[in-house]
C-alpha cells in the first residue's frame, strides 16, 4: 500500500492511504493523545478508545500506539545507558527504556538502538515480564534534505521468521512550519489527495 503522511513536532500526525484504490482515503489523525480513524466507505470518524490502541495499524505489524506514543517515551520512562561502541567509525549507544511506575504505558521495558547522529538503529519492545514481543529496526540511512534519515523501518514480532511490516520512504521532505488545518478531522475526511 502506499500511504502520504504529514508529521508536525512530537504530537501531530496524519496518515493516509493513496493506493490501493480499494483503501484509498483511509486515515488515521493523531493530535496530542486523541487519535481518530477515518473510513470513506462509511464516511465516518472515529475515535479510537484506548482498548483499540495495541490492535495492528491496517493489519499491519505497527499498532496504533506506535503511531500514537511520540513523545511518551521521553516522557513516561526512565533512560539508561548500558552500552556504547563503535560501528563504522560511528558511536552507537545502547539505552534501556523502563517505564516510570505512574506511566500509562503498555511495554514493561524498551531497548533502544541510537546511532551518535541521532538515528534510531533499533527498538525492541518487551512485555510486562520482560520478554521480548516485537522489534523495530531502521536502515538505508540517507540526507534528506538537509537531515539524515533512515529510509527502511520494519517492524517484526519477535518469533516471527519471515512475517514483518516494511515501510519505504519514496520521498521526504522536512518543513520548517505546517498549517495547522492539515491536523484536524475535517482534513482527516478530505486531505486533497
Amino acid at each position: 500500500m502506499t500511504i502520504k503522511a504529514w508529521t508536525r513536532g512530537e504530537s501531530d500526525s496524519l496518515f493516509v492511504i493513496t493506493r490501493p484504490a480499494k483503501d484509498r482515503g483511509n486515515g488515521t489523525l493523531k493530535i496530542d493523545k486523541g487519535m481518530w480513524m477515518y473510513n470513506p466507505k462509511v464516511n465516518r470518524v472515529i475515535k479510537l478508545p484506548p482498548s483499540m490502541m495495541s490492535q495492528g495499524w491496517q493489519g499491519s505489524d505497527f499498532s496504533n500506539n506506535d503511531l500514537a506514543k511520540s513523545d511518551s517515551l521521553i516522557k513516561d520512562y526512565v533512560h539508561t545507558l548500558e552500552d556504547t561502541k563503535i560501528v563504522q567509525g560511528k558511536k552507537v549507544y545502547s539505552i534501556k527504556s523502563m517505564p516510570k511506575p505512574e506511566a500509562p504505558v503498555i511495554w514493561g521495558m524498551i531497548k533502544l538502538t541510537i546511532c551518535e547522529d541521532n538515528i534510531l538503529l533499533s527498538e525492541v519492545f518487551f512485555d510486562e515480564d520482560l520478554a521480548p514481543v516485537k522489534i523495530m529496526t531502521a536502515w538505508d540511512i540517507q540526507m534528506a534534505g538537509d537531515k539524515l534519515f533512515p529510509l527502511k523501518w520494519k517492524m517484526q514480532k519477535s518469533d516471527a521468521i519471515d512475517e514483518y511490516t516494511l515501510f519505504v520512504y519514496e520521498k521526504i521532505s522536512f518543513e520548517k512550519s505546517l498549517s495547522k488545518s492539515i491536523f484536524t478531522r475535517t482534513n482527516l475526511k478530505n486531505p486533497g489527495l
